[in-house]
């Protein structure tokens, strides 16, 4: 290492026990590290020379083995899996175990198969164990958890693997990284088992139970499963330690080997790291030393027991030195040396230990592409134990594999070249590949096989491929489905909220910034399991300005990823509702979607100045949940590159059809099919309403209504259900072209945004009646941008979002959706929306749920059943004081949805047309009556300054505890907290909610920033008070004492500068 530290002059040890025991790193782990670590400064170079040692004689084969396998000792005995590699070498960031192997399972997939089929075999409950490091203790618990909860249930399932201070390279002091503690430390490798079962008390508890005998082996060696008669022919030997070993050829000369050490006659293992330079003909001299170690190992609890006691509480194990830099993914970061250890080398220690020769069928790890390929393909077949073994059919030989070890040497990389399948490999002997190339099921290696590419573009290998010699850097390659890969960086603030990613439409113009998104998305949706080449990608939007030319760069980027079908919206529009039901709905099964890009920034104004936004469903048409937007944001700040197919053609977008598109080799086709916007959403709609009640009701010469869609992307949807589905006149809807700038209008549907439809209806901004001259229309309804929210008016009378959604809980069952599935279920609200359906939910006895702001909450519950396995809480219904109202028909919040459901209520009220109008204020009146009135506003501060809306919050949530109790004005404060919600169909937890004031007599005051907001901060104040008797005052009247008292214990004059709104709903 260049260190010129001397004997008299080491360094200290102390730095890492002290940061070792701060951690609460056991301490076996600290003396074992000890160990290695006075190793390294004493300057031992851990050379073993040749003189020293002798070749180990004859090995017993365990095919020899003819001791009558004793069933008995499976009661004795534990098997362990060593499961804390991350497989950073092929490029991999979660536990390697989690790798697909084949048909779909995973190393652990199969390793818990084997464990079960283990036991039904033996007829006994053999004990399990994983060693997890810090790095892959999440995900495998995670997975277990999900796919195997009665082994995820068992005791002692997971023993945890220490982790080390990874050391300067100069001074062999802890390293420090600034950027990210944790990359301080390292594991110290598989020899940590030691320790491990030391420090966690695992061994004594063992011993304790009546475990005599463990067999341990790598989770990425599939052929290691436990083997009785090797079990029964161990303990008869009555070994200490037992390593299975493999006779090494040609191909293993560089590795390790067994040896014996002259000077004690201890078999030892020798790394090639071992190794002096004049030794290295005869360590490569396989008839010399002819074993290596497969690193599957019998250890005695009880002798390992007395060597730990030997030596105070560890095992002196032989030092392997790494170097590194602390940071692993930038190469100037600090040098460091990481130190580990081997379990293996353990075998010095035992006196007694032993080595058997086992077939290679018990050694079949994957450390390389040319391993996974391999496995991959039809060489290797699973047997009934789960146990990956050599095709019969392949004649007792596996081909031989090399991969080009610069293009693939990462796992992804290989993927990419198999993502059309998995070339047949059963009959091949050799295969060599040499630049990049495509394979596929249809492709088939036979013999001899050498293929080599000198082009840039991964060539298409496909059909026979016979004892052939090919040059394929002059054939043809994909033409327009030619994926580029052009080099980006991060870009700050790609961090997605509640709805997605919303900025100025500018910076989603800006080099790369909308590339760079869509690229995280896509990446974490493969991580997340999905295939991208299987099914199809929705893309549309609100219509917004950079709509258009945004859908072509998705497009063009989805082909580059690997997706084969697209279906897009007619000139691009699809409402957010839409685009729940067309992965919901449509058809055929083969062609479901997956997933789907919405362009939209919902109710934000639109523009060249103002603002874009794109955000990305999943499968169950609901917005992408928490943890793939966490890895979308995460993979934002760490992008290298996008890729994007530069010549793949434009669509026209303004013409429903198919446009297909083949490879120049004709390995692949896309297919874009535009289709009319409104089809899929307008069909189930239809299967939901009663459409005839509803017709009756609007050709009713006592009843109009006007739909104001704000020139948003509703227009054509109430144009198709109100014009064609329903047959009324044009003239009921108003400002239903969309435009790409909402005609300059901000298409929010509130009193304040939506002022035209607001007068046309006889009020005012704050909901007031105000003279009209001429008729006032029954019902009036307005819709959003992108078509998911919605505002309820009837002649002269406002019907808050909260009051909406209780009334519409109250007279569910006249609709047919509702009725025919029994009734309904189930409600939930979220948080900051007025307490009404909480009435009406207890007295009409339905499951109730109050969550956090973001439709994805309701989503859990509406999908507890068909996804989560749990209670069935469908048919449901679900709203937000924020005019978001639906039910589980979509994923998503629906505006047209409720604006017919309550046409469908107000039908039902009218069956009769001779008798009067039963109007949309006589509904809620009575509903008043009935369960009293929740007195409600929201006032939007919009625009904040950031850092003193933050500051604000933070002040309130430090004051949590001293406003609890506290007077203020007429009410005291029985409750002020931060809102916590913990899922109950997932157990999420959701933190920092809102900062909620809780009245004694049930007023609420709530104070939020919305996530939503394009630019600036947004403070929500939500004031709250519940009469049972004054139902007709005015809102502000009823509600100006709290609302002063809102005022104040927010201080917002201070922090923000104002203490007038925006807007007041």
């Amino acid at each position: 290492m260049g260190n010129n530290n001397s004997s008299d002059n080491m360094a200290s040890f102390e730095p890492c026990r002290t940061k070792m025991e701060k951690e609460g790193i056991a301490p076996s782990a600290i003396s074992a590290f000890e160990s290695t670590f006075k190793s390294l400064v004493s300057g031992n170079t851990g050379i073993i020379p040749e003189s020293t040692i002798s070749p180990v004689p004859e090995l017993v084969h365990t095919d020899s083995i003819s001791t009558a396998p004793n069933s008995a000792l499976l009661a004795e005995t534990v098997v362990l899996k060593l499961n804390g590699g991350l497989g950073t070498g092929m490029g991999l960031d979660k536990a390697k175990s989690l790798l697909e192997v084949k048909n779909g399972d995973t190393f652990l997939d199969l390793t818990a198969k084997q464990v079960m089929c283990m036991r039904e075999e033996f007829g006994e409950n053999v004990k399990f164990m994983l060693m997890n490091s810090f790095s892959t203790s999440d995900d495998t618990l995670e997975f277990f958890q999900t796919k195997y909860p009665s082994l995820a249930a068992e005791e002692g399932l997971e023993m945890l693997q220490n982790k080390v201070p990874k050391l300067d390279a100069t001074t062999y002091a802890p390293a420090t990284c600034e950027s990210d503690s944790s990359n301080e430390w390292c594991p110290p490798g598989h020899g940590d088992l030691y320790a491990a079962l030391i420090g966690s008390g695992r061994l004594d508890g063992l011993l304790a139970s009546g475990y005599k005998y463990m067999f341990v082996s790598n989770s990425d060696n599939l052929g290691a499963t436990l083997d009785l008669k090797i079990l029964t022919h161990f303990a008869t030997i009555d070994a200490s330690f037992m390593m299975e070993c493999c006779e090494r050829t040609e191909n293993d000369k560089k590795g390790g080997h067994l040896a014996i050490r002259d000077s004690d006659k201890h078999l030892i293992l020798r790394e090639s790291a071992m190794c002096a330079d004049e030794d290295e003909a005869a360590f490569q001299d396989i008839t010399k030393h002819r074993f290596f170690n497969t690193n599957n190992l019998w250890i005695r609890l009880d002798k390992l027991k007395e060597i730990v006691d030997k030596f105070g509480g560890f095992i002196p194990l032989p030092m392997i030195l790494n170097s590194k830099t602390v940071d692993p993914k930038d190469d100037k970061s600090q040098k460091v040396v990481q130190l580990e250890t081997a379990m293996g080398a353990a075998i010095e220690c035992f006196d007694g230990a032993s080595a058997v020769i086992v077939p290679r069928t018990r050694f079949a790890p994957v450390k390389k592409c040319n391993d996974l390929l391999l496995l991959r393909s039809d060489a290797y077949v699973i047997t009934e134990d789960f146990r990956p073994v050599l095709n019969p059919a392949c004649g007792g030989a596996a081909p031989v594999v090399a991969l080009d070890s610069k293009k693939y040497k990462m796992v992804g990389q290989l993927e990419e070249a198999t993502k059309d399948g998995v070339p047949s490999l059963v009959d091949c002997k050799r295969l060599t590949i040499k630049g990049v190339v495509r394979m596929g099921r249809s492709t088939r290696f036979v013999g001899d096989v050498s293929i080599t590419n000198k082009s840039d573009e991964a060539k298409f290998i496909s059909g026979k491929i016979e004892n052939a010699t090919l040059d394929v850097s002059e054939e043809v390659g994909l033409g327009a489905l030619k994926p580029t890969v052009v080099a980006t960086a991060p870009i700050a603030g790609q961090k997605p909220g509640t709805s997605g990613l919303r900025k100025k439409t500018k910076e989603f113009m800006s080099e790369n910034y909308l590339n760079n998104f869509v690229q995280a998305v896509l990446d974490a949706v493969v991580a997340g399991g999905t295939n991208l080449s299987e099914g199809t990608l929705v893309v549309g939007g609100d219509g917004r300005y950079y709509n258009d030319k945004a859908i072509q760069t998705i497009i063009k980027m989805g082909v580059a990823n690997g997706v084969k079908r697209f279906w897009i919206g007619e000139n691009g529009l699809l409402s957010t509702p839409a685009v729940s039901a067309m992965i919901r709905e449509r058809g055929p099964v083969w062609q479901k979607a997956f997933g789907a890009f919405i362009l939209t920034a919902s109710h934000n104004p639109g523009g060249p100045e103002e603002d874009f936004g794109i955000k990305y469903n999943t499968q169950n048409g609901g917005p992408a949940p928490e943890y793939l937007m966490e890895a979308t944001y995460a993979n934002t700040t760490s992008i290298k590159n996008y890729k994007i197919c530069s010549d793949f053609p434009e669509i026209d977008i303004a013409t429903p059809g198919c446009t297909s598109v083949a490879a120049d080799d004709g390995s692949s086709s896309v297919v874009v099919e535009v289709i009319p916007s409104t089809e899929s959403h307008v069909a189930l709609l239809k299967s939901i309403f009663d459409f005839g009640a509803i017709k009756s009701l609007l050709d009713r010469e006592d009843f109009s209504m006007i739909y104001d869609s704000m020139h948003g992307v509703n227009g054509p949807f109430s144009k198709a259900v109100f014009v064609d589905e329903l047959g009324q006149p044009e003239s009921v809807l108003m400002n239903h072209i969309p435009k790409d700038d909402f005609n300059g209008g901000h298409a929010d549907p509130n009193l304040t945004y939506a002022k035209e439809l607001v007068a046309i209806m006889g009020l005012d901004k704050k909901g007031n009646k105000i003279d009209v001259s001429g008729s006032v229309p029954s019902f009036g309804a307005a819709a959003d941008g992108d078509g998911d929210r919605n505002m309820i008016l009837g002649s002269q009378f406002f019907v808050t979002p909260s009051d909406s959604l209780a009334v519409l809980v109250a007279n569910a069952n006249c609709i047919p959706f509702f009725s025919t599935q029994g009734g309904l279920k189930a409600v939930a609200r979220s948080m900051p929306t007025s307490g009404a359906v909480d009435l009406v939910a207890k007295d009409l006895n339905l499951d109730f749920f109050e969550t956090p702001t973001g439709w994805k909450f309701f989503g859990n519950l509406m999908d507890s059943k068909c996804i989560f396995k749990g209670k069935d809480y469908t048919p449901f219904i679900c709203g937000e004081e924020s005019f978001g109202t639906g039910s589980d028909h979509v994923r998503e919040k629906d505006g047209i949805w409720a604006v017919l459901a309550w046409l469908n209520v107000l039908a039902a009220q009218n069956p009769d047309s001779s008798k009067a109008l039963v109007t949309v204020e006589d509904i809620v009146r009575k509903h008043w009556a009935t369960y009293g009135r929740n007195y409600y506003c929201r006032w939007d501060f919009e625009g904040m300054d950031a850092v003193g809306a933050n500051a604000m919050m933070d002040k309130m949530r430090a004051s949590t505890a001293a406003n609890t109790g506290r007077t203020v004005g007429s009410y005291t404060i029985a409750t002020a907290d931060d809102f916590k919600y913990v899922d109950p169909v997932d157990g999420s937890v959701a933190q920092k909610q809102g900062i909620r004031f809780l009245m004694s007599d049930g007023s609420r005051i709530i104070f939020r920033l919305s996530g939503t907001a394009g630019s600036g901060a947004t403070v929500r104040m939500y004031i709250e008070q519940y009469e049972t008797e004054k139902l007709d005052l005015a809102v502000a009247d009823a509600l100006k004492e709290l609302t002063t008292i809102a005022l104040s214990l927010c201080d917002i004059k201070t922090f923000c500068g104002t203490e007038t709104p925006t807007v007041i709903t």
